[in-house]
């Protein structure tokens, strides 16, 4: 067990280092030259909900749920409530711009937090196909953790996909805000972007929570 730890620890080295050296080293074998600002398809089209359909489980809500994140601890939607604003970042392992972003996502949670701004990770790959936990993909998540020395939660999705909001997703990074009411509040964002960026975006979508 412990040298598969390290295998895969060296496996998602290897990538960060990519991305550093190339900045963009693909597991999808896509244009490494692509957008840092660009997301990656989702597989598995099985899973998703039509866009109409997707569209109306994430107009007003989170709903009830409970979710563990990748050490075992539960989260339910009273998470929110300690905080005026939070950021959820869905994500997959495998998606180079995902994996690039959250060092800054930490920054941001760190630097904001006084404001009343969370982060929260969703590891939308986590589950397979058939709605099990993949366990080969949270021991990669533990690890990407580790190595980006994040402090906020990566959580499992469960079986309902957060009351549906969850599924729908064709690409990743996909970021939305929700409120301390648990409300979904502001825009959708597809793609990766920049501290600086992301800084500008949560100030706007902390104006409008606060009214």
């Amino acid at each position: 067990m412990k040298m598969r730890k390290n295998k895969l620890r060296m496996m998602i080295l290897s990538g960060l280092c990519c991305l550093a050296l190339l900045g963009g080293c693909n597991a999808k074998e896509k244009d490494p030259a692509s957008d840092k600002n660009t997301s990656e398809a989702v597989g598995d089209e099985d899973k998703q909900m039509d866009a109409e359909e997707a569209g109306e489980a994430q107009s007003s809500g989170v709903g009830e749920f409970s979710m563990q994140d990748i050490n075992g601890e539960t989260f339910t939607q009273e998470m929110f409530a300690d905080y005026d604003l939070t950021m959820v970042n869905v994500f997959t392992t495998w998606c180079t711009p995902c994996v690039n972003e959250i060092p800054d996502l930490q920054k941001l949670r760190d630097e904001m937090k006084d404001q009343g701004v969370n982060v929260v990770g969703i590891v939308l790959d986590s589950v397979d196909a058939s709605g099990s936990t993949d366990e080969g993909t949270v021991e990669k998540a533990k690890i990407l953790a580790d190595l980006t020395g994040v402090s906020y939660p990566f959580l499992i999705p469960d079986e309902g996909y957060m009351n549906g909001r969850l599924t729908g997703i064709n690409a990743v990074p996909e970021t939305f805000f929700v409120d301390k009411e648990g409300t979904i509040v502001g825009e959708t964002y597809s793609g990766s972007r920049s501290l600086e960026e992301w800084k500008d975006i949560v100030e706007t979508e902390l104006k409008g929570a606060a009214k």
